[in-house]
């Protein structure tokens, strides 16, 4: 897949996402290179290998171009060793709100505490339906980016930073 990827961020409230999630499934990710908006991630998720390519963010966030090409789980294990440090760990839930699927990512390790909510969007302004437990958006939000939590994880924010997206 690639093309332009046009998301919106969203913090979540609660834990009612896990009973209305049709499906889950453990994530993990390092990233090759990050740097200047780019990066080049390797993924395991559901025991299938991703390698992503993404550029940097337009529209203050909204919409970056990005590929991806399915790679078998063994190359993904052996890019890991090419890895920054830092690897992310989660569980994704996926779950239906209208005709869109919202991602949900319950974070773990340094980065426990943080549960965020993403919905792919055809265009900046299609309208969405958004779940009970969608919170505060963070769209653009730099420090919301997986790349950037590698290296400054959620536990470290302080508590007053971290309680306010919590």
């Amino acid at each position: 897949m690639s093309g332009m990827e046009i998301e919106r961020k969203f913090m979540v409230r609660g834990n009612s996402y896990r009973q209305l999630a049709y499906a889950s499934d453990r994530i993990k990710q390092g990233y090759i290179c990050s740097g200047h908006g780019r990066t080049v991630r390797v993924r395991l998720r559901g025991g299938r290998g991703y390698l992503t390519i993404k550029g940097p963010s337009l529209d203050g966030g909204l919409s970056r171009y990005e590929f991806e090409k399915e790679i078998t789980p063994d190359e993904a294990e052996q890019l890991f060793r090419l890895c920054e440090p830092g690897i992310i760990d989660k569980t994704r839930y996926l779950v239906k709100s209208g005709q869109h699927t919202f991602e949900v990512d319950e974070f773990y390790g340094e980065n426990e505490g943080l549960v965020m909510a993403e919905v792919e969007l055809s265009a900046p302004d299609e309208p969405y339906e958004k779940p009970v437990f969608i919170g505060k958006e963070v769209t653009g939000d730099r420090r919301f980016y997986n790349s950037h939590l590698r290296v400054n994880p959620f536990s470290a924010w302080g508590k007053t930073l971290s309680e306010e997206y919590r």
